[in-house]
């Protein structure tokens, strides 16, 4: 076989191998999307709360990620799984109180900051014992970066008690692609616009550019080669989002 034939034989057997495994990689990843799959349906069982909640944030970042041109499909996927961990102590997470009652009336403030924190590595081992790929393994290592649970925080501080700041901090690591940055966004405006008693247009658009000024001011995105200007694309598409989902419209003044 002469030189050009045997290269464009090695080159034509690369792309084939390349595109057989490119489609598998989106086989699994249209899959695992599918809210009827184990771990989803297991979700949905034992944290309703929880699995509505990813829901709502996965639509919100695969409009997000489809907007600056990030992977829609890897996104959207991430967002499903993040919480799965919430499933080992599902009542410890506010969108699971349906009773009105709340566990952690019973905790210290470094009790409950634990229970909270360790939904990531309850999430990492179960998406591990489920086989789950490792790039989708990421979104829930990386959703909350090294942020802190504040609400629990400033009890300990009006304790007076002693303590460590790394007893209320997540243990990271930050966003270090586009498509975390992305979920880390919408997980914490989606959280949070439910503490919103009378949502007005206003209130979320202030809500959002609060929350992630906030993540922006604390390096959490330093790792994940996201611009200022595709951060600012990702508020306006989440405003919007979030404006539907309320039934809101732009308020202009009189």
């Amino acid at each position: 076989m002469s030189p050009c034939l045997l290269v464009g034989s090695i080159r034509s057997n690369f792309n084939r191998s390349f595109a057989a495994s490119f489609n598998n990689v989106n086989v699994s990843l249209l899959e695992l999307s599918d809210t009827n799959s184990k771990l989803l349906k297991e979700l949905s069982d034992k944290a309703p709360g929880t699995f509505h909640h990813s829901l709502n944030v996965a639509n919100l970042a695969e409009a997000a990620a489809n907007e600056i041109g990030a992977n829609t499909m890897l996104v959207r996927v991430g967002a499903l799984y993040h919480d799965i961990g919430k499933m080992k102590n599902p009542t410890y997470f506010t969108e699971n109180q349906m009773t009105g009652t709340n566990a952690h009336d019973e905790l210290s403030p470094k009790e409950s900051a634990k229970i909270i924190i360790n939904h990531v590595i309850d999430g990492i081992e179960l998406a591990k014992k489920n086989n789950l790929p490792d790039r989708v393994i990421d979104f829930i290592r990386t959703h909350h970066g090294t942020s802190m649970v504040y609400y629990f925080y400033n009890k300990q501080v009006e304790s007076n008690l002693d303590f460590k700041n790394s007893d209320f901090s997540y243990n990271g690591p930050k966003p270090f692609n586009k498509e975390t940055a992305i979920l880390m966004m919408c997980d914490s405006v989606e959280a949070a616009s439910k503490s919103l008693t009378q949502p007005t247009a206003l209130s979320i658009s202030s809500l959002i550019d609060k929350i992630i000024a906030k993540q922006m001011t604390d390096n959490q995105f330093i790792n994940s080669n996201i611009t200022f200007r595709e951060i600012e694309t990702i508020k306006k598409v989440i405003k919007k989002k979030l404006m539907n989902i309320y039934h809101l419209r732009v308020e202009y003044p009189e």
